[in-house]
């Protein structure tokens, strides 16, 4: 009954996200419309988590202080280094983020996003992966980021880099305010490749011609879905089980910049753990006045 339970609200999350993907670089039809490129973000497109370097922007503008967020990389490493997911850890983290959004701006989301990004993010781009993404734009094919980052924050990060799109996690909102709910879960694990799976109705794809890259195991299911599955930057789990199936192996990490990507690392649905972080320290500090600084998902 869990796992029947399970399985509808990934496949809701997955239909969620397909539904609000970007669609304005689809209304052209690609020289290879059957084709695409799903690609992961955190530590597959962008050195570490996305979620923590925005958590960082918000600790840098002084919406929490500087010790929540060491709190928050300390859990993350944590959640690397074991290799589990502590579902009562999760379901705490999950409902305050949600709490965190509620009534307030998608807009006003976006436009943080934005500044973030661009102070943050965009230096930590893998240059190799971003070539990667490039080769299936070069041959007419569509690019989509899939990420249990949240949708908005991940459509961002996909128009910077000139890619098609982005499949996330959907908070629902009302007239441009977010209610403080999710639709469905967390796009993440079978979720993701749920959410493909209805991109790929919508737009036509098809899958055996499809390639999809991730650095995590919880990817599996996305990776085993397509017809050119690739590992980049893997963890070990994924570095075996891509070995087992024959799948290509990239790696781009080097020396040092291999070294620092574990640390603000999310592992899974840690990615959607980071805006619990800055939730709770929100709802600590209680900036009734300032309208700007209670956004995130």
């Amino acid at each position: 009954m869990r796992r029947r339970k399970d399985g509808s609200r990934a496949a809701l999350a997955g239909a969620a996200s397909a539904a609000v993907a970007e669609v304005e670089a689809s209304l052209v039809v690609p020289p290879d419309p059957a084709a695409a490129g799903f690609f992961d973000v955190d530590n597959t497109m962008m050195q570490g988590a996305s979620i923590y370097h925005f958590a960082r922007g918000l600790a840098a503008r002084d919406f929490f202080t500087w010790r929540d967020l060491a709190q928050f990389a300390v859990k993350q490493v944590s959640f690397r280094v074991k290799g589990v997911e502590d579902p009562a850890h999760m379901e705490e983290a999950k409902e305050a983020a949600l709490a965190f959004v509620a009534g307030h701006k998608v807009e006003d989301v976006v436009r943080l996003g934005e500044e973030i990004y661009d102070d943050l993010m965009a230096a930590r781009i893998w240059s190799g992966t971003r070539a990667l993404a490039q080769l299936h734009l070069d041959a007419g094919q569509r690019v989509w980021l899939v990420t249990a980052t949240p949708a908005e924050l991940a459509s961002l990060i996909a128009h910077r880099l000139g890619l098609t799109g982005a499949l996330g996690t959907v908070a629902e909102s009302r007239d441009g305010v977010y209610t403080g709910r999710l639709v469905g879960e967390p796009l993440h694990g079978p979720a993701k490749a749920e959410a493909i799976r209805a991109l790929a109705d919508r737009e036509g794809l098809d899958l055996s011609r499809c390639a999809a890259y991730s650095d995590s195991a919880n990817d599996v299911p996305m990776l085993s879905l397509v017809g050119h599955p690739v590992a980049v930057n893997p963890d070990p789990q994924l570095r075996r089980i891509a070995r087992e199936k024959g799948w290509e192996i990239r790696d781009f990490r080097t020396g040092r910049k291999a070294a620092k990507v574990g640390v603000p690392a999310a592992a899974g649905i840690g990615a959607v753990a980071g805006g619990i972080v800055v939730g709770l320290a929100f709802r600590r500090r209680q900036h009734a006045g300032n309208a700007v600084t209670r956004h995130f998902r």
